[in-house]
């Protein structure tokens, strides 16, 4: 190799590295100067920034939202949950406290019979067999009453003597023609049925106010509770007997005690007869809501106060029974007390008084009659029934 080769191959290789070297200057160079800072902005450049500003922050809104509503829908949802198993867990609690109750009423009433020498009450036909009361079958009746007294007779038949002696007794005929033994003692039945209800009807009649509803006995006026009333025609039935014999028992009671008095003060005096007076006003305003009971007629939204005033009282919680009065007849709306419009312009919150639960008792002349008589027996039952508490005596 010469000496001007040799020359050549190491300037070409200086060259390189030079090159190399400022390439990488100039690759920082174009780097710092690639961004310089703009010294006038477009206005869509601007716009297009807070465009995308306000999305962003929509979206995080509209995400926060979301996460609320679903975490209220959550609430709403366990509420509701833990609503209905309280619900749930009281009902269960009023069952069991019933068939307490009435298991130690049973216990009560046999130490009775057994501490006057009566004889001993047969089982109830839930114990005998096994079905439930008023739920007998064969005879296609759908009167639980009826249908109790059907399955007790078929439970036992009659020989041919003392079937004729029992149609003897009621006056009728003892045999019809082509009537065979069954056929015999089913019209026997029917019409021991039809006398009993006669002279239920008849005992009915008697009453403080003639009705026909059957009474019920005293220990089966117990009325339910709001939550517990029947929606079935048959329960409801039996609800207006325990309301019209809650009723006529108050009555009865009070013109008895109206009597007592009079003979006790050798007759009546201006006490007595004004006593005497709020009664009989009392007896015949609260007779409309016996013929509403007994046709079906009442209104339904009054029919769960009734019940509630009824249940309180019997239970002597004549506070809380008033306070259901209250309820039905003024209700819960708002009351227009002092100045409600000021010049043209309505004062706040006056919107509130046309809102709430009005009452529905004093928009008719005969319902508030017979309320107000409601009133009147739950004034002489705390007399009459003192309340064990103090504090549950009405002012």
């Amino acid at each position: 190799m010469d000496f001007a080769s040799l020359m050549s191959a190491q300037m070409a290789k200086k060259k390189k590295l030079l090159g190399g070297a400022n390439g990488s200057a100039e690759a920082e160079a174009d780097q710092a100067d690639a961004a310089p800072p703009k010294k006038f902005v477009r206005n869509s450049e601007i716009e297009a920034q807070r465009k995308a500003a306000y999305l962003k922050e929509r979206k995080a809104k509209e995400a926060e939202t979301a996460a609320k509503a679903a975490a209220k829908r959550q609430r709403e949802e366990e509420a509701a949950e833990e609503s209905r198993r309280r619900e749930e867990k009281r009902r269960r609690l009023a069952t069991e406290s019933r068939k307490q109750r009435a298991i130690r009423e049973a216990e009560e009433e046999a130490a009775r019979r057994k501490r006057l020498g009566l004889p001993e009450l047969p089982p109830p036909r839930s114990e005998k067999n096994g079905k439930r009361p008023g739920n007998g079958s064969g005879d296609g009746n759908s009167d639980g009453d009826d249908d109790d007294n059907d399955g007790k007779d078929k439970d036992k038949d009659m020989d041919e003597e003392e079937l004729r002696a029992a149609l003897r007794k009621l006056d009728a005929p003892i045999i019809l023609f082509g009537e065979n033994h069954a056929q015999r003692l089913r019209r026997y039945r029917q019409t021991a049925a039809a006398a009993a209800a006669a002279l239920t009807t008849a005992e009915a009649a008697k009453l403080p106010i003639p009705t026909t509803l059957v009474p019920v006995p005293e220990k089966d006026m117990k009325v339910p509770t709001v939550a517990d009333i029947p929606r079935d025609k048959k329960g409801r039935q039996y609800l207006y007997r325990q309301l019209a014999s809650y009723f006529n028992l108050v009555l009865g009671e009070w013109q008895q005690a109206l009597k007592e008095a009079s003979a006790k003060n050798d007759g009546e005096t201006d006490a007595s007869r004004s006593a005497r007076s709020i009664m009989e006003q009392s007896r015949a305003s609260i007779r409309p809501l016996f013929r509403r009971l007994e046709d079906g007629s009442i209104d339904e939204k009054i029919v769960p106060a009734i019940v509630e005033i009824v249940h309180a009282a019997q239970e002597r919680r004549y506070v809380d029974a008033n306070d259901a009065y209250l309820r039905l007849s003024i209700g819960k709306a708002a009351w227009p007390i002092g100045v409600i419009m000021v010049g043209i312009h309505e004062r706040s919150a006056r919107e509130k008084l046309y809102g709430g639960d009005k009452g529905r008792a004093m928009t008719d002349d005969v319902t508030r009659k017979y309320v107000q008589s409601i009133k009147r027996c739950l004034t002489f039952a705390q007399v009459r029934w003192p309340p064990e508490d103090a504090s549950q005596l009405m002012g």
